[in-house]
């Protein structure tokens, strides 16, 4: 146990709010059955060529029945055919009247292929879409998607699409399922979702455990995405790091590595507080407690431009926030990389910390932690299970410590990557230089503890898929 400042010394302000989620693939029948409490679903389409750049299929659902309708309970089929066998796709809200925060989509594989349809886009919504009371509809929902290369895309031969229908009207060509029941539309023939043998999700996670997963595909840090998906990019001023040092959100870029987007976070400093940024990214809402936390970070040893030697902190990391000095229910779950050193450290180390509470002045810290003394410059995984006994942590899929249940959270936390400098002293050049830490993609189950392997295999999974954005946490 170490008594040291880290990111738990200042703590933002959290703000909770309620993410962009989205709802495992659910069964729709072929043919929508006669119901008295239904759904009408109409179609427009913005991007009417035989190919494009991207698929824009736009809806409304009105409400034809005698109650009221929760929207979460509502999930929409579009069909399509794929490009090439290995095509996967991105999903997009553009606008909606209701908000795109509580709009989701995923992609599916059709259990019999036919010649227009062996792929489908399932649109659902989250708690934060409300409601539709009798006769009313959601507006418009401006959707789209698009090959992940960015290739363009065949829809002429698409069982959903029609160029024609450049303005609203019924169609019959998506399905639409409320509570379970199918009450509009009809599927490819020989689909029908609610067949007993058709196949699940195969990443869903043993016992349904509830899902958040990034893999950051964003054009910039202004990118409506990325705060729609339930990110914030830290601009407030404040600790952890070099007094006077501004957290800049303009140095939150993202990049293509190894075939994917990523996020990068540069952190830079000409020797003083006021030339120093540090960077910052969270999760707006605190609804994050028991189960499996993962992502694929990049850390660096040296700088990109200028002098090396700075006490830099990289970071994955869950945490709430401190209500007051050693308060008894406040959590954080650290992976920290310092690559020069800090904290009385001479040279690079890797910490895992749990922690029960702190006080930050006079400084105490009640905490567990495990250290590796060595470089991990480079692409890691990195995974931490909680569940009611302990907290694990891994590296690489191989166990980097076990904390004890005196550490296990009280309340749910945030989600956190950022990037600052503990200090001054390791190099007091004023020469520039700047740092890159990289995300590739972030996952949490809820109340499930996979194992690393596993991880890897749903991240693939929905890689696969074409998911790029899922979020079925609820709010605390």
């Amino acid at each position: 146990m170490r008594n040291r400042p880290t990111a738990g010394r200042a703590r933002l302000a959290l703000a909770v709010a309620v993410v962009l989620g989205g709802g495992a693939l659910t069964a729709l029948p072929a043919q929508a059955a006669p119901a008295a409490d239904g759904l009408t679903v109409q179609y427009r389409t913005s991007a009417s060529g035989a190919t494009a750049d991207q698929t824009e299929p736009w809806f409304k659902v009105r409400n034809t029945g005698s109650s009221t309708v929760q929207l979460s309970q509502v999930r929409i089929r579009y069909y399509f055919k794929a490009d090439s066998p290995n095509a996967s796709y991105r999903f997009a809200c553009s606008w909606a009247v209701r908000g795109c925060a509580g709009v989701t989509g995923t992609f599916g594989t059709l259990s019999n292929p036919t010649a227009s349809a062996d792929r489908y886009l399932e649109v659902g919504f989250t708690a934060a879409a409300g409601a539709l009371a009798p006769g009313a509809d959601t507006g418009d929902l401006q959707l789209r998607f698009h090959r992940s290369d960015w290739q363009p895309l065949r829809q002429s031969d698409d069982y959903s699409f029609d160029g024609a229908r450049t303005s609203y009207g019924d169609w019959d060509k998506v399905t639409a399922q409320l509570a379970g029941a199918t009450v509009w539309g009809t599927a490819p023939e020989g689909n029908d979702p609610t067949d007993p043998t058709d196949p699940t999700d195969p990443t869903d996670p043993p016992g349904g455990g509830q899902t958040l997963f990034d893999d950051f595909d964003y054009g910039s840090h202004t990118d409506p995405a990325l705060s729609a998906h339930g990110w914030s990019v830290r601009s407030n001023s404040g600790g952890p790091g070099v007094p006077g040092a501004a957290w800049d959100p303009s140095k939150v870029t993202f990049v293509s590595a190894g075939g994917n987007s990523v996020m990068n976070l540069e952190t830079s400093t000409a020797g003083t507080g006021a030339t120093t940024t540090q960077t910052e990214v969270l999760t707006k809402s605190m609804k994050f407690r028991n189960g499996t936390y993962a992502a694929r970070v990049k850390f660096s040893d040296a700088p990109k431009s200028g002098p090396d030697g700075d006490h830099l902190v990289q970071t994955f990391f869950t945490i709430n926030d401190l209500k007051a000095p050693m308060a008894d229910d406040y959590a954080e779950y650290d992976f920290e990389y310092l690559p020069n050193g800090g904290w009385g450290e001479p040279s690079n180390i890797l910490y895992t910390t749990s922690w029960e509470t702190y006080n930050p002045d006079p400084w105490q810290a009640v905490n567990q932690h495990s250290e590796q003394r060595s470089s991990y410059a480079g692409w890691h995984d990195l995974v931490v299970t909680i569940d009611d006994d302990a907290i694990a942590y891994y590296v690489d899929g191989q166990p980097f410590g076990t904390h004890g249940a005196q550490y296990l959270p009280e309340r749910p936390m945030s989600i956190n990557f950022n990037q600052w400098l503990i200090d001054l002293n390791g190099q007091t050049s004023t020469v520039p230089r700047a740092y890159d830490q990289q995300v590739d993609y972030v996952l949490h189950v809820k109340d499930q503890v996979l194992t690393p392997a596993e991880v890897a295999a749903k991240v693939a999974g929905y890689r696969a898929a074409g998911t790029g954005f899922l979020d079925e946490v609820p709010a605390s």
